[in-house]
């Protein structure tokens, strides 16, 4: 069962045969928790969507239309991350949490090295749709085509996209030096 396509396996699944979602687990839960990482910047947040997005999975696989797997489960993950920023956007953070929130940056801070931060930082100046593209194309390596499916665009529209948010980066990043 291991040599099934993502495709294969999900339209298995899709016909109740749950046990194959494990394979299609093993195969992707550390590019999406990965992903949803450097969205949130939270390790408890992304470890919590990450299971909603293969939750969301299984609730909803009668919907999975034949398309392309990974496709699909990033549009769920980008859709459970944007309601969580949405809610968390209007609730005010209690101070204590924003304390905890520094310290624990700081730390990360101190672990990595001199590049890293000022390229996460320059990340961080960037809106939250370049961010998105760059971490996607970049750190991810999703094809372009296949980002554009999961934001529903097109391929050339968003190879564009992410060469200004590269070049956005690049300033930004160099303005930090």
């Amino acid at each position: 069962m291991k040599n099934l396509t993502d495709e294969e396996l999900m339209i298995l699944v899709s016909e109740d045969n749950l046990d194959m979602m494990r394979i299609l687990f093993e195969r992707y839960h550390i590019r999406i928790f990965n992903f949803l990482l450097k969205m949130t910047k939270d390790r408890d947040v992304s470890q919590d969507i990450t299971q909603e997005v293969f939750y969301k999975a299984i609730k909803y696989r009668k919907s999975y239309k034949k398309g392309k797997f990974s496709s699909w489960i990033y549009t769920i993950a980008r859709n459970i991350f944007s309601d969580h920023y949405q809610s968390k956007k209007n609730k005010d953070q209690r101070l204590d949490e924003v304390e905890y929130k520094l310290e624990e940056e700081e730390t990360s801070f101190i672990e990595k090295s001199e590049i890293n931060e000022q390229l996460k930082n320059a990340l961080e100046k960037l809106n939250q749709s370049d961010k998105e593209l760059v971490i996607m194309n970049r750190y991810q390596g999703i094809k372009y085509q296949e980002i554009a499916e999961i934001t529903g665009s097109t391929a050339g529209a968003v190879k564009t996209k992410v060469h200004r948010a590269i070049h956005k980066l690049k300033d930004l990043y160099l303005q930090n030096i």
